[in-house]
């Protein structure tokens, strides 16, 4: 077990960090860890709070934070690993990264790696993968003392490992709706996706998180809907409305979007969810 004392400013890195054995001493309402101290949301972090706390280290996210609070921590003397993979390929290091900074030795099976539906693995820590360039992110696997550096239980995050057979599927994935939105491919759930053998169907979208219509959604003719739990908790009416599109199959958004820990598992059952459906 770490002895340093963490604040994790994001739901999945929290999930992982306990799965660790680490000493989180506080975390986001976000989290959903109710045995734990919180200090705001992902958003509008308590700032006051989190200084107070004195931790030995901030874990924060480009997507889940904003580098105003990440700056105003590290300015505050505090210091801050920033992990932001975007992608299956890219857990397994930022995960290396997190486990060396927290000082911990995590077995291979809660490293996050996994294999996609073509049989290709996770490269090992050090090596390039396919995933996108992490320039420009937040500080991306880096950590030092006041600057900016973002459960499953380890054998539960084992399952899954191997090769699933690709289920070659068109899929439209709405994460919010007014306005309706998507995602691209350069992003970690569509990437979850690409490892089952599912089509992104806005995958080549300019923008990481597409503002769509109806109409565009069906013209991408997509053969099924995935509606996530989160982050937008769509209700009976707006499941009707996306039926028009195609056929709507209701998933786990943790599983979706929450890396860390859990994604090798969460990659095998969404697609044990999607493989009897088509």
């Amino acid at each position: 077990m770490s002895g340093l004392r963490v604040v994790s400013l994001v739901p999945s890195t929290t999930e992982t960090l306990l799965a660790w054995g680490v000493d989180v001493v506080a975390c986001t309402r976000f989290c959903e860890q109710p045995g734990l101290r919180t200090v705001g949301g992902t958003k509008d972090p308590d700032i006051g709070a989190i200084v107070a706390l004195a931790p030995d280290l901030v874990v924060v996210n480009d997507e889940e934070n904003r580098r105003l609070d990440a700056d105003a921590l590290a300015a505050a003397g505090l210091a801050v690993h920033a992990c932001s993979p975007r992608s299956v390929v890219e857990v397994g290091p930022a995960l290396d990264a997190l486990a060396a900074a927290v000082g911990v030795d995590p077995p291979e099976a809660s490293r996050g790696r996994v294999e996609d539906a073509s049989g290709s693995g996770v490269p090992p820590a050090g090596q390039t993968g396919d995933g996108p360039s992490s320039e420009g992110r937040l500080g991306e696997g880096s950590s030092s003392e006041g600057q900016l550096g973002d459960g499953p239980s380890a054998s539960a995050a084992g399952e899954g490992r191997g090769a699933l057979p690709p289920l070659d599927l068109r899929a439209f994935v709405p994460i919010w709706w007014r306005p309706l939105m998507s995602l691209a491919g350069d992003t970690y759930g569509s990437s979850v996706l690409d490892a089952i053998g599912v089509t992104n169907v806005f995958a080549e979208s300019a923008d990481r998180y597409p503002e769509v219509t109806m109409a565009e959604a069906a013209a991408a003719r997509p053969d099924v809907v995935l509606a996530p739990s989160e982050p937008y908790a769509f209700r009976p009416r707006h499941l009707e409305a996306l039926a028009e599109v195609a056929p709507v199959v209701a998933v786990d958004g943790q599983d979706l979007f929450w890396w860390g820990v859990r994604t090798p598992a969460a990659v095998a059952r969404l697609h044990a969810a999607l493989a009897p459906l088509f």
